[in-house]
């Protein structure tokens, strides 16, 4: 019984990344205004998570020399990333798909996963519990999948396309 309440949750975790469905009603002008906007609330998001909940948590937790080498270690990786990747800026109207498109659904896939481990372990602790944390992952969810959305038709892909990508990494929950 408890692996049905895992996998009925985890899937349902996994349907909120289908929220950038919402934006196949608007007109192309006006998502193209907003996007920024959600690129921007995306990346807020993240850095507001990170400096304000995980690391101070982190440091409390463990020691602040060890949890500054971990964030120093992260920014070193990802600019090292980024520059293998290489990304190219549009120009004349003419936009290819970016490779932080890539990055982002890699790092949201992993994030998903984790979100899973979580749900199934509070499951392992009481129904009740996952039943909880299934609820406040989804409400945390809702904002980050639509900022992953938007990074990702930011980025070059359709909507149909960034909606797809989107969902896959979801599944990862």
């Amino acid at each position: 019984m408890q692996l049905l309440w895992i996998l009925l949750s985890t899937l349902l975790v996994s349907m909120v990344s289908l929220v950038g469905a919402l934006t196949l009603a608007v007109k192309e002008k006006l998502l193209k205004a907003v996007l920024f906007l959600l690129v921007a609330f995306s990346a807020g998001a993240l850095f507001g998570g990170a400096f304000l909940h995980l690391i101070p948590e982190a440091i409390e937790q463990g020691s602040q020399q060890s949890v500054f080498i971990f964030v120093i270690g992260g920014f070193v990786l990802f600019f090292l990333l980024e520059k293998y990747l290489y990304w190219r800026h549009c120009h004349d109207g003419v936009c290819h798909q970016h490779t932080f498109t890539y990055m982002n659904i890699f790092g949201d896939s992993l994030h998903n996963f984790i979100d899973g481990l979580v749900i199934a372990g509070s499951f392992a602790v009481s129904v009740r519990l996952g039943l909880f944390t299934t609820l406040m992952v989804i409400i945390h969810e809702i904002p980050q999948e639509l900022g992953d959305f938007g990074v990702l038709v930011y980025g070059g892909f359709s909507r149909q396309k960034a909606l797809f990508y989107n969902f896959l990494s979801g599944l990862c929950a």
